[in-house]
């Protein structure tokens, strides 16, 4: 398939896990990518993955406002346009709120949410020109609730509903947007659990299809939803979690 051939794709997050996997898609499909996060070394490592292409590496800390709008300056000046806008870059912070420290709160937030609104903020204009889409990487977090995730499930719910509000403001001129709800995914953040067998069992009683997805799965739910196969489609907060929000919370039975 070719259903990027000559669009500029930006993916944040794109040194490791899902963000990697994306770019690797878009540009299997045809895209210019524009890999972005903090660690040149890890782009450099997702580049080297690429297929052929006009790409670009942009080091850039999403939670800095400055960053964002010389980041977004470079890809203009660079392709004169912006198609899709992958807003994957996010980070973890576990416990009670009592016991998160404050600073930890802060740092989450700027990341998870005010990274989202950044880079929104500063690729819409582009977006509005080139009629493009943009897909949220949000979480299952943003659509209930998780034992000891409350800082973690607090952003991506306000992702959840920034991606509505958008769709509704955006919709009458062409722009799409929609996020990405992964379930427990194989990436970076989780990759000492995959010798915990005892705990990896724990999460798999919760998921009708038995497994932990892999970057690859949520790359091609993010591919799709940012293709013309989905131009009807906005608005969306859609799941990608091997069935985990089809249950109403009751154990498998035996």
């Amino acid at each position: 398939m070719a259903r990027f051939q000559q669009k500029v794709v930006v993916v944040t997050g794109a040194g490791s896990g899902i963000g990697q996997a994306a770019a690797e898609r878009f540009a299997s499909e045809g895209a210019s990518v524009v890999l972005v996060g903090r660690t040149k070394e890890k782009l450099d490592k997702t580049l080297a993955k690429l297929a052929q292409g006009e790409h670009l590496v942009a080091t850039c800390d999403v939670g800095e406002a400055e960053q964002v709008e010389r980041l977004a300056k470079n890809v203009l000046d660079k392709y004169g346009r912006v198609d899709v806008l992958v807003n994957n870059a996010g980070q973890i912070v576990q416990g009670r709120i009592h016991e998160i420290a404050l600073d930890d709160w802060k740092q989450l937030m700027k990341v998870d949410l005010d990274g989202v609104f950044y880079c929104v903020h500063y690729f819409m204009p582009a977006l509005l020109k080139s009629k493009g889409n943009v897909v949220n990487v949000s979480s299952v977090s943003g659509l209930g609730g998780d034992w000891g995730m409350s800082v973690y499930n607090a952003a991506k719910g306000a992702v959840t509903n920034f991606t509505r509000s958008l769709a509704l403001d955006y919709g009458e001129d062409g722009v799409r947007v929609n996020a990405i709800c992964p379930g427990f995914t194989f990436t970076d953040l989780t990759e000492e659990m995959k010798d915990n067998q005892q705990l990896l069992n724990k999460f798999y009683e919760r998921i009708p299809l038995a497994r932990a997805g892999e970057p690859e799965d949520i790359a091609s739910a993010i591919a799709f939803i940012a293709s013309d196969d989905a131009r009807y489609i906005t608005g969306v907060n859609l799941p990608v979690d091997g069935g985990i929000m089809a249950s109403n919370g009751q154990p498998k039975q035996a």
